[in-house]
């Protein structure tokens, strides 16, 4: 039972904070004991069973309004008597339902597979001595399993052993946290010797550990060991814990015990649902949906009201021909006048299309593959192309107003270069694998500050030039490369290694089969970058570390790891020289080791450090410090006791660790290079002429971020940068933020402003100052946040998203660290980075590259809306059209329930399902307004469809009055034709009920269609096959419902009905008539707003459709400062071939929304200037 609370996301009452698990099972004898009940170790991501699937899926799917609003219409139908059939509610409601439950069945059916095949793989357990083969979900709590190399694991193990005589193994964790880097976990020695089966059966052994949690990254835990009667206990930690999902790597085998299984894994205790996104364009449909149900209520109710009003004489509410049962006479009004409301809201409810979400799902649903086809956003170097995972948000890429993005491998490579270096105060670059000191080359004069030596592939010193062989001036140099060598936890894979042997083998001979494996890409270009100068890392052999200075080996025992956290931001080793001398070596950022240094170049160092982030380069300053034996002593008593604790164990921790690095003497600092991406700052230059705001949140330190901010074009050299750093309380902050908007508010209009604002600061900013903040940060054109941490990030997107604005945000990231502020923007776009796919798969898009940013929203943002948005105005139109014309029958039928359908009720479902359906479906995949490259090329046409332009109330206004309109002019068209008793056939026959109802139909179909072939910019052979072809269909369809008695109809109203319309010239000329009267106002309307007030985006289409033709007409339309009146008369003086050369010089007028450092396509070539 709890196993299904805790998926449900509530933590089950465990008995106590601590879990004991008895290795192999092994429980104690004696008869206080009570077992634990622990999960299995089944994996369920499923959301239905065989049993349950229906009676859920149908209480989901009813939850939704539009559903559980058309069920009741069609219960109503069922209950009272309407004048039309339930099958016309029932149908479309029951396609509806049935193809979401078939598509969600199908989801989960894949689910129920992939859960199936995780918990039946095989694996091997030991069990009564011996290795057993088993099923994944069988492992239990206390299970002894073998993992083999490339497998995962099956559950969350504490590692007993491993093939390697000390125990370590290497794992990665790309699936959980998406580092793809090899991790090295550690098992206890007095378990590392089992390796065999029998000697683990013979181990007697308790783990005690927490209740499982969500965190990755904690454990904390302890083992006892009985060995001869003696108890052994050893701290455990993450670096012992296995996590389900990880994969051992560069390890033969490894046995672990289980300590958490099945739903009680960390994996699976980290299974989120993301929280359902909305895009704007829904929220609008939805609120139209609201005023056409006040619509839908307003005409029920007046024709309710006026049918009582009507048959309030006698002669009309009991004529001759119909007369009252004495039941009739006796009912109540109060239940009439209900029964009639539920009638008439039944015959107009149609005004609310079903269709109109199964056409918007299966736009959204195949519109999303555009992007995967998109050659243009496949990146060729890493075979990868963009990729959707949430095609709901679709149309929400054209609406974005602010891009939230990382800094490191988003707009850099996060491929590090080691560039620069201080040491001991003097400031070195690397050229050609030498140190020079600065203002120093490979040609310096001989006397000059002689280069460090480089390490040859052949294991010999080579001297590069007679005069730069280096002997040390002193040691500071050598330590400083020894502590960046030694101070890490870099692993080393060999090809040909695959089990236990000595890794010290190619140290003498050096393999180039070598390769550096790290926890980040900043230790890995250290650790190659000393072993270019010469010091260079070996390997590691259980506590034994060994580095090649110059050609001389020297191994050091590897005493304690003091590793690093977001907290402290830095990490240490403390190391045993071959002397015997025990040494800390620490390496981090410049405010969490400067400050704890009490010796070496520290002013100096310093000022090298910012000097280094203004270059862009990422720092590190690396300390050192010598112990005495008794200062040891006490630093290895402390550790001891603060890893054994199994309370508060990190809050120990950190106080240890406090503890031992101080003191520290300061040995320099290195500087490292991220390049940046390929055109980053043209992306970004784009957004920004897009009316897009772009701030940057980085984790990186202050100096570094501008520089890289200033180098991608995010920041320009002339903006006026603001800074909110260092501040220290919340009077400070905001007495600051005072300052900084004063010198907002005195400065000059035209002056771009650049906000930089470290995490500290943020922090202070948000909790008492938030409106004071956000309005600097609105007036500044971009905003930096450094030193961010992962969740501020997300912080800082709630604050943009949920400000009085409500802007759309997108965040774009590619590392873990990047997850939080992905999921909390409208639209989270994941990299595929070197930092794995947990910020992919997190994200409603994946793309490469940041440099597909830009047509991702420029084109295809800009595509999906306005497609999506005249597909939403254009079914409420039609739906408009469609029952306005049943509205006004009603009152020339008495408002009587018996023939008060205009339609015929095959036509009342059809309408929306198959004669109109199509053209709006092949329209919202296919319409261009203008072409993608003018769209990329001017990013300013992005600013005509932002703020939900294209779903604002007015417009839905004007589609609502046009459908109003053209409903107006069918009924009353049709109605003046039919006159009284006209005679419309060759033989002196007249019309009759089914024959107007048919009349007006028919009119409404053809018009709808043409109406949206109006609004269609770009015409394929799938338009136009489905446009003509609809309007043929109709016709087709209705000869035939029309033209034969169909044995299983009820009755057949409409026989020969359509036949003997289409016999009357009459009729054909009242259905030309009535189109045109209703589309020619449309036509008029879009001429005069094209000439008179042109959209920049209308521009662009006049330029467009004129590139072919020599003479560049729309160069002599629309030239400079010139008003609507004057170009209507150019227009004539070019058809008459009068136009003038001098005015081709400019296609904008000053007024336009576009800039002179713009890339156009549009801007004319002198050979066409003068040809014009």
């Amino acid at each position: 039972m709890w196993l299904k609370v805790r998926y449900l996301g509530f933590d089950p009452p465990h008995q106590s904070d601590t879990r004991t698990v008895y290795i192999a099972n092994k429980f104690p004898q004696h008869g206080h004991y009570i077992p634990q009940r622990f999960a299995d170790n089944r994996i369920i991501s499923s959301k239905y069973t065989i049993w349950n699937f229906i009676p859920k899926n149908l209480f989901e799917q009813f939850r939704r309004i539009a559903n559980f609003y058309f069920l009741i219409i069609f219960l109503v139908q069922l209950m009272i008597d309407t004048p039309t059939s339930p099958i016309t509610s029932g149908l479309p409601l029951f396609f509806v339902i049935t193809v979401t439950a078939i598509k969600q069945g199908y989801e989960d059916w894949l689910r129920h597979k992939a859960d199936n095949e995780v918990n039946g793989a095989p694996v091997f357990v030991v069990r009564s001595g011996s290795l057993v083969q088993t099923r994944s979900k069988n492992i239990r709590v206390g299970d002894i399993v073998r993992v083999a190399k490339d497998e995962t694991f099956p559950a969350d193990l504490v590692l007993l052993s491993s093939d390697r005589a000390e125990g370590t193994c290497h794992i990665t964790t790309t699936s959980l946290d998406g580092e793809t880097n090899l991790k090295t976990h550690y098992s206890v020695p007095e378990t590392a010797v089992s390796q065999s089966v029998s000697r683990l059966e013979s181990l007697q052994a308790v783990v005690e550990c927490q209740q499982p949690e969500a965190d990755l990254y904690r454990f904390v835990g302890r083992i006892t060991v009985t060995q001869q009667g003696e108890e052994i206990v050893r701290p455990l930690g993450p670096e012992n814990l296995l996590l389900r999902g990880a994969r051992l790597k560069n390890t033969k085998e490894i046995f672990g015990v289980a300590v958490y299984t099945g739903m009680e894994s960390k994996m699976a205790l980290n299974y989120k649902c993301k929280s359902q996104k909305r895009s704007a364009v829904e929220k609008s449909m939805n609120t139209f949906l609201i005023i056409y149900l006040g619509i839908l209520l307003f005409e029920a109710i007046l024709s309710t009201i006026l049918k009582y009003a009507w048959q309030a004489e006698n002669k009309w509410d009991e004529p001759f021909y119909n007369q009252k049962t004495d039941q009739e006479r006796n009912s109540s009004q109060i239940l009439k006048f209900i029964s009639d409301f539920l009638a008439f809201l039944v015959l107009y409810n149609f005004i609310i299309p079903i269709s109109l979400y199964v056409t918007v799902e299966m736009q959204k649903f195949l519109g999303s593959f555009f992007i995967g086809w998109d050659l243009d956003l496949y990146h060729e170097e890493s075979d990868q192309k963009a990729q959707v995972n949430t095609s709901d948000l679709n149309e929400e890429l054209g609406q974005v107003e602010y891009v939230f993005t990382d800094k490191t491998g988003t707009l850099t490579e996060n491929e590090m270069q080691f560039r620069e270096c201080s040491i001991n105060g003097i400031k070195y670059q690397e050229i050609n694998g030498k140190l020079i000191p600065e203002g120093m080359t490979e040609d310096s004069p001989d006397g000059a500050v002689p280069c460090l030596v480089r390490f040859s592939s052949a294991g010999e010193d080579s001297v590069y030039k007679s005069k730069c062989v280096y002997t040390f001036q002193n040691k500071e140099e050598e330590l400083f490369l020894k502590a960046v060598s030694l101070c890490h936890t870099v692993q080393i894979s060999y090809d040909q290694v695959d089990g236990p042997g000595d890794p010290f083998s190619h140290a003498n001979g050096f393999s180039p089969q070598m390769e550096y494996y790290a926890s980040s890409p900043d230790e890995k270009a250290l650790v190659e970058a000393t072993k270019r100068m010469g010091v260079t890392f070996i390997g590691s052999h259980g506590e034994i570390m060994e580095i090649k200075t110059f050609g001389k080996a020297e191994k050091y025992k590897l005493l304690h790891v003091l590793e690093f956290d977001a907290d402290r931001r830095r990490m240490s080793v403390i190391l045993q020289k071959p002397s015997g001398e025990k040494v800390l070596f620490t390496k981090g950022a410049e405010s969490a080791v400067l400050p704890y240094s009490t010796s070496g170049e520290i002013d100096k160092t310093r000022v090298h450090v910012d000097e280094f982030a203004l270059k862009g380069l990422r720092t590190l300053v690396v300390a050192c410090r010598h112990f005495s034996a008794d200062e040891y002593q006490e630093v290895d008593r402390r550790l001891h006791e603060a890893r054994t604790a199994l309370q508060q164990r990190e809050e120990r921790l950190v106080e240890v660790f406090n503890f031992i690095e101080k003191d520290l003497e300061l040995l320099g600092a290195t500087g490292v290079e991220d390049k940046l991406q390929d055109k980053v700052q043209e992306t970004i230059e784009s957004l920004r002429l897009a009316g897009i705001k772009v701030w940057v949140l980085t984790g990186d330190k202050h100096e570094t971020a501008v520089s890289v901010s200033l180098s991608c074009g995010h920041f320009h050299r002339t903006m006026n940068i603001l800074e909110l750093v260092k501040q220290k309380s919340d009077s400070e902050c905001a007495e600051q933020l005072r300052r900084l908007a004063r010198r907002y508010n005195t400065s000059s209009h035209f002056t771009q402003h650049g906000l930089v604002v470290d995490g500290a600061s943020l922090s202070l900013a948000l909790r008492e100052h938030e409106k004071l903040f956000m309005e600097v940060c609105k007036n500044c054109s971009a905003v930096l946040c450094c030193r961010m941490a992962p969740l501020q990030k997300a912080k800082v997107v709630r604050l943009l998203k949920t400000s009085p604005e409500k802007p759309i945000t997108l965040a774009i990231g590619d590392g873990a660290n990047d997850v939080s502020m992905i999921q909390e923007a409208h639209v989270g776009i994941g990299i595929m980075g070197k930092e794995g796919r947990q910020a992919v798969r997190n994200s409603d898009y994946a793309i490469a590259r940041f440099k597909f940013l830009a047509k991702l929203l420029l084109v295809h943002g800009h595509f999906y809306y306005i497609r999506i948005a005249t597909l939403v105005q254009y079914f409420f139109y039609k739906n408009v059209c469609f029952i306005t014309p049943q509205f006004l029958y009603q009152f020339f039928c008495l408002f009587s329930q018996q023939v008060s359908t205009l339609y015929d009720s095959v036509y009342l479902t059809l309408y929306n399902i198959c004669f109109t359906s199509l053209p709006i479906l092949v329209y919202s995949l296919f319409e261009q307004l203008v072409h993608p490259h003018v769209l990329q090329s001017k990013p300013a046409l992005y600013r005509d469809i932002s703020k939900n332009s294209l779903l604002s109330f007015k417009t839905f206004l004007y589609w609502t009055f046009l459908g109003f309109c053209h409903a107006f002019i069918f009924f009353f068209g049709s109605y003046t034709l039919m006159g009284e008793d006209t005679t419309l056939m060759g033989n002196g026959q007249m019309f009759g009920n089914w024959t107007f109802g048919t009349l007006v139909f028919t009119v409404m179909v053809i018009t709808v269609t043409l109406k949206l072939a109006l609004e269609t910019h770009f015409w394929t052979w799938m338009n136009h096959f489905v446009t003509w072809g609809s309007i043929a269909f109709y016709f087709i369809f209705s000869l035939f419902y029309g033209g034969i008695i169909w044995p299983f109809l009820h009755t057949q109203d409409m026989y020969f009905i359509f036949v003997q319309l289409l016999s009357s010239g009459s009729a054909w000329f009242a259905i030309f008539i009535i189109v045109i009267t209703c589309l020619f106002p449309d036509v008029i309307k879009k001429v005069f707003y094209r000439h008179l007030q042109p959209t920049s985006t209308q521009k662009s289409q006049f330029i467009e459709a004129y590139q072919g033709i020599g003479c560049v007409d729309s160069m002599c339309c629309f030239s400079e400062g010139q008003n609507a009146c004057s170009r209507l008369g150019r227009l004539v003086e070019r058809m008459m071939g009068r136009c003038d050369p001098a005015r081709a010089t400019r296609s904008w007028s000053d007024s336009d929304t576009f800039f002179s450092n713009d890339r156009s396509i549009l801007t004319l070539s002198p050979m066409e200037v003068s040809h014009c």
